[in-house]
């Protein structure tokens, strides 16, 4: 068997059903699919992946058939991408003088506002919160031609790409009550521990005590005020503290460091941080710099070679020590990259360590010898399908965690998604507690779905504590930059079971430290990254989720990943009606599409966003790719999947944590005790 073979079934054997290997005719084709268009196994399942999640499951079968249309797929993609550019480029040919037209609705007589100034509204079309609502009744006045849109919205003049069959299947709607495979199981750590049952008596009180790890006040900072000078002494300060961190870690001499920019045949090392010579386009070998800071290198940049290094894996922002010459004095010729040392997991004396066992007991009555774990389940947003705002699987998360009487809910944001089709057109209703439309916000449409959900839920579950971390996608946030700022408790009407906490945020649970983020850092990491040699052959996720824990930061990637290279958002689809529109009300038109809003970054706060102590137990990194949970360097990561995905449900995390059993040995020396969550906690992904 070649190494495309065993690749490709390293990679795809998961969705091959019940055979551990990809049948040879489901082989050929994907073979077929790699010389075509010439791309790698690896860029050839991350098209899979994306395909997958269009189609709306996880659990796709990779038969023969799914592989024909996969391939079929891939190609209308390229021929609407070709037609598009040709499409453009004879836009851009046609030049001229344009004619004059008589003043129509919506439109300028010698076209002068053509395509700056959107189409005045047609009476009775704006009926809302300001205006916003999309429910457009019709005003039996002939209709416009649709080939006369001028708004910047809306879709381009000419002959339209007609619909293939998957954009078929994304136009139907998907009833989150005929859901299929609920409560099934996709991902596992430590399965040989058993599920608690539901206790007979509920517990009296919290059985978690909660200890914030992050200075929350600093977080309440204004944004747009970056400083240049501010930001780069951020910059710079990083680095130079790898640095130091790297000589105590290797001893080191201080001779043993230089300039990378300055020619000598002499070998150094030296500390920077990857960057690209170019402002567009993915980072690749070719294009790697390394960035000094100003202490060490007058802050430089100087070009790296790295064929002869056997394995690596660059993105930019990242901090590495790399030891190599500058001989010719216009390239760092790299020989060896040192690695970089952790941060030790957490430990927890013995006296605290007993206390939090004796927490567990869910009564007074309760057997000490045998207390019950605890359950904790974990979900991140959006939490409504694209094509409603019932927020159906958020009640259907509650509701597990009423029955298995969990002890504490984790929630990421977005919760009310600026980048939701329904959010982003206006066209929802109001809710009925909004006694006055002409002022109501989307702080009420927070109350109503999500704040009265979270009461109900508080009142069943008392003893349940509620974690709401912000999104930079939460259309209600004032603070869209990360590190972000909390939510306000008082103005949203949250329970006082729910805890509000910053973007990012480091929280200790009894005895064990969850560090959590809503930004996708693996998604970007996995767009941005540059590898070479043996660690192509390593997992991407876990390869990504270990550069983070090496690099000791939530957000390790300097700069985030740009809007225009992520995929465009779609606002609307071809013959679907706004949410409860009747008889009579027009359908929306052709797909709409908008850039995401991406990470907005305040370079001068990053240092909020770093770990500084110790190594989180769990670290939670919701992120668009598959759900995982994985142990790496001892650190338990878990990417719980968006609850609910575009037309399909989603996945949320459920965490059991056994209680900690002590040795003589351990208690007699009186020392701290290493948590050991990797041994302790049974972790599963499941489908909601």
């Amino acid at each position: 068997m070649d190494d495309s073979k065993i690749e490709l079934n390293e990679r795809f054997g998961h969705y091959a059903g019940p055979h551990s290997e990809l049948r040879p005719e489901v082989l050929g084709e994907l073979q077929s699919i790699l010389r075509l268009y010439s791309i790698s196994a690896e860029e050839l399942f991350f098209k899979w992946e994306a395909y997958s999640m269009k189609m709306g499951g996880d659990e796709t079968t990779l038969d023969l058939k799914t592989a024909r249309d996969f391939k079929k797929d891939i190609q209308d993609v390229l021929e609407r991408e070709r037609r598009g550019k040709a499409h453009a480029g004879n836009n851009q040919k046609k030049v001229g003088a344009p004619t004059p037209r008589t003043g129509g609705k919506g439109s300028d007589v010698f076209e002068m506002l053509d395509g700056l100034v959107p189409n005045t509204p047609r009476p009775g079309a704006l009926k809302g919160v300001d205006g916003s609502t999309t429910k457009r009744k019709s005003n039996f006045e002939t209709p416009a031609a649709k080939v006369s849109k001028n708004h910047a919205m809306s879709s381009p003049n000419g002959v339209q790409t007609p619909l293939s069959s998957l954009d078929v299947n994304r136009l139907q709607t998907f009833s989150f009550a005929g859901r299929e495979n609920a409560g099934q199981i996709v991902e596992q750590v430590n399965g040989h521990i058993e599920l608690p049952e539901a206790p007979e008596e509920p517990p009296t009180a919290s059985r978690i005590k909660m200890k914030a790890n992050t200075d929350m006040a600093k977080f309440s900072y204004k944004t747009m005020a970056m400083k240049l000078s501010e930001a780069s002494e951020v910059l710079d300060d990083r680095i130079d503290e790898f640095l130091a961190l790297v000589q105590d870690h290797h001893e080191l001499e201080n001779t043993a460091f230089g300039n990378p920019a300055n020619q000598s045949t002499n070998e150094i090392i030296a500390v920077g941080r990857i960057a690209s010579d170019s402002s567009e386009g993915r980072l690749n070998a070719a294009s790697l710099v390394l960035e000094t800071s100003r202490r060490t290198g007058a802050g430089l940049r100087v070009p790296l070679h790295v064929e002869s290094l056997q394995s690596y894996n660059f993105f930019p922002g990242q901090i590495v020590a790399l030891r190599g010459s500058n001989a010719s004095g216009d390239f760092f010729s790299v020989n060896e990259v040192l690695s970089l040392p952790l941060l030790p997991l957490p430990a927890t004396n013995i006296e605290d360590m007993d206390a939090c066992n004796a927490r567990l007991l869910d009564t007074p009555s309760s057997d000490p010898s045998s207390p019950r774990p605890l359950n904790v389940l974990i979900a991140s947003g959006p939490y409504t399908t694209d094509t409603s705002l019932d927020y159906s699987p958020l009640h259907a998360l509650l509701d597990n965690a009423v029955s298995t009487v969990a002890d504490a809910l984790i929630l990421t944001g977005p919760f009310i998604d600026a980048e939701h089709p329904l959010i982003r057109t206006g066209s929802f209703d109001l809710p009925p507690t909004a006694t006055n439309p002409d002022r109501a916000t989307l702080s009420d449409l927070f109350r109503h779905h999500i704040s009265s959900t979270l009461q109900e839920f508080s009142a069943r579950l008392p003893t349940c504590s509620v974690i709401l971390v912000p999104s930079l996608r939460d259309a209600l946030s004032r603070h869209a930059a990360y590190p972000q700022d909390k939510f306000p408790k008082r103005e949203l009407g949250l329970p006082r079971q729910v805890l509000v906490v910053t973007n990012p945020m480091t929280l200790t649970m009894n005895e064990f430290v969850v560090g959590m983020s809503s930004v996708d850092v693996l998604d970007m990491l996995r767009r941005e990254e540059c590898v070479g040699g043996k660690a192509k052959s390593t997992n991407v996720l876990e390869r990504n989720a270990r550069a983070i824990i090496e690099q000791r930061s939530f957000l390790p990637l300097f700069p985030p990943t740009a809007r225009e290279s992520l995929p465009a958002v779609t606002v609307a689809s071809v013959g679907e009606k706004c949410v409860g529109a009747g008889e009579g009300e027009e359908e929306i038109g052709a797909p709409n599409t908008f850039l995401p809003l991406g990470a907005m970054v305040d370079t001068s706060y990053l240092k909020l966003g770093e770990w500084l102590n110790v190594l989180p137990d769990v670290l939670v990194c919701p992120s668009v790719l598959n759900p995982f949970v994985k142990v790496v360097a001892g650190v338990i990561v878990i990417n719980p999947g968006p609850l609910a995905k575009r037309r399909a449900a989603g996945t949320y995390a459920r965490m059991v944590v056994l209680p900690m059993v002590m040795s003589h040995e351990e208690r007699e020396r009186g020392e701290g005790v290493g948590n050991r969550m990797y041994d302790r906690a049974r972790v599963d992904v499941v489908k909601v």
